[in-house]
């Protein structure tokens, strides 16, 4: 049995009943099992049994008091992964499916994804079972508080900088970063995705969005085409959804299909992104209130049917496995050319290789959808230097960020026999600079 078989099996028989951590597990190590096995240093030095296994996790409880004067009690998560290449970096997800397998599974995703930014961020992820939906501020703030009060100890800018995800927008930063300096007396960037006013980041709630048209258009560009004139499709209708098609549309695309979790919307005419917002950031609405307001636009109920419709680039930017085997033959059919993950994972691993064997340019989510987390990189950066950069400083770099990912993901592709293989390229580039890191700090 191979090195990375070995340690595939028995990290998975360690963690059992932990679905989602297993499947990345297994995405990322198949991949780059012919690389690792030609390497025989990474097995001396252990580098992969110390790479599966978190540097910490920390489970805890989260007692608060609704509205009602009633406690209530919820399950909060850090997983604090892989710092070789410097502190612990990822968001915190607020949501009912929040589980140690689901924390696990994006944060060994998240030590890939910002390994390949260049940026020197190590991986981590937390959050809590906690739903914000249908909680009042007052609810949602008592949270929060009661969630940093426990992991306030275990982060700050040198060690460990959640930020947002599912759940965590600006209001539950602002909360968290609050108590967060009540309790340490410091102002530094210990979470990120603040408020511009107490030092957060222009371009931060872009940046996802506007991160995966970048590496799009990139990637199209290095095969002599572009998205102008393209038809696309992008599942989910929060802030990666909207800024996607907004930069989208500024490229020349024409989005004809967005949704929510509860079905879709589709107007032949192309998106109006002024109603989306309106109904989704204003309103927080669903979806289906697009139909009733523009006369071109029909709504279908059930969010997954959304691959069905014809078009030239698929973004999934909605959750992890929301486009299966089924959905991917249906796109391939109807001719896509492009599919980029926005969210997680979106695309199954049965999904992922049918576009790779089809040859459907298939950018995955450790390097599609890095701009989030690059950006939050940059907010770190302007903290620690006490300035503030404009749009077009921090979107420029952005830009930059995201098309030398891309470059580096392909490059590492073809330097393998690979070509157009960009989950192995993303796979090999970053779990090198990782891995080099490691070997050369030592077992530790």
């Amino acid at each position: 049995m191979s090195y990375t078989n070995k340690v595939l099996q028995e990290t998975m028989e360690k963690n059992p009943h932990q679905p989602e951590f297993h499947q990345a597990l297994s995405e990322i190590l198949s991949t780059i099992q012919p690389f690792v096995d030609a390497n025989p240093q990474y097995e001396r030095a252990g580098i992969l049994e110390r790479l599966v296994e978190p540097e910490r996790q920390i489970m805890f409880r989260v007692p608060w008091v609704d509205d009602s004067g009633s406690v209530r009690v919820n399950r909060g998560f850090r997983v604090q992964y892989n710092s070789a290449i410097g502190p612990f970096k990822g968001g915190l997800r607020f949501h009912p499916s929040v589980n140690l397998s689901i924390i696990k599974f994006l944060g060994f995703e998240q030590i890939f994804k910002n390994s390949l930014t260049g940026l020197p961020m190590g991986g981590g992820k937390g959050g809590s079972d906690f739903d914000p939906k249908g909680k009042s501020d007052n609810e949602i703030m008592r949270f929060c508080q009661s969630f940093i009060t426990e992991l306030y100890r275990h982060i700050g800018g040198d060690t460990d900088v959640p930020a947002g995800d599912i759940g965590v927008g600006g209001r539950e930063i602002g909360y968290m970063f609050g108590q967060y300096k009540r309790l340490t007396g410091l102002h530094t960037a210990a979470v990120t995705g603040r408020g511009i006013c107490y030092g957060g980041s222009l371009v931060r709630k872009e940046a996802t969005g506007y991160g995966l048209i970048y590496i799009t258009e990139e990637c199209l560009n290095s095969r002599n085409s572009t998205l102008k004139g393209k038809t696309a499709v992008i599942s989910g209708s929060g802030n990666v959804s909207i800024y996607a098609a907004e930069k989208a549309a500024s490229l020349g695309a024409k989005v004809v299909a967005m949704s929510d979790s509860g079905g879709y919307v589709y107007d032949k005419n192309g998106i109006n992104l002024d109603v989306i917002k309106q109904i989704k950031e204003v309103e927080r609405a669903r979806i289906s209130e697009y139909a009733k307001r523009v006369k071109t636009a029909a709504y279908k109920s059930g969010s997954t049917l959304i691959w069905d419709v014809k078009c030239d680039v698929a973004l999934p930017c909605a959750t992890q496995n929301e486009l299966d085997g089924a959905a991917a033959k249906k796109l391939i059919a109807n001719g896509v050319k492009l599919v980029a993950e926005g969210a997680n994972m979106p695309a199954s691993d049965e999904a992922a290789k049918l576009f790779i064997e089809q040859g459907v340019l298939f950018l995955p989510g450790k390097a599609a959808n890095a701009g989030g987390v690059a950006v939050s990189g940059l907010e770190m950066a302007q903290s620690g230097q006490r300035c503030f950069w404009s749009f077009e400083q921090a979107d420029k770099m952005l830009k930059e960020i995201m098309v030398n990912i891309f470059k580096t993901i392909d490059k590492r592709a073809q330097e393998n026999c690979a070509k157009d293989n960009f989950v192995f390229g993303a796979n090999i580039a970053g779990f090198i600079k990782v891995a080099e890191a490691m070997l050369l700090q030592g077992a530790v």
